[in-house]
């Protein structure tokens, strides 16, 4: 029973940052897609399979809003 507390708190930490890292690197993704695009990143978000959901505001002609689009990439 002791191994069990013990393996928990000790693999907590590393679970606790893993969601976070993955996210840091889906909003650097991001930012690199937008830059190459001409668009403002409005969100990047990690999803299944090391992929990244980036969504980006592509600046509209003539005063129109801004257009959203919406991309999977690899993070």
């Amino acid at each position: 029973m002791l191994r069990i507390i013990m393996a928990a708190l000790i693999a907590l930490p590393v679970l606790g940052t893993a969601p976070s890292l993955a996210a840091d690197n889906c909003y650097a993704v991001g930012q690199q897609v937008a830059a190459q695009r001409g668009a403002q990143l409005a969100s990047a978000q990690a999803v299944a399979g090391g992929k990244c959901k980036i969504v980006l505001l592509i600046p509209g002609s003539n005063g129109q809003r801004p257009k959203r689009e919406e991309i999977i990439v690899n993070g």
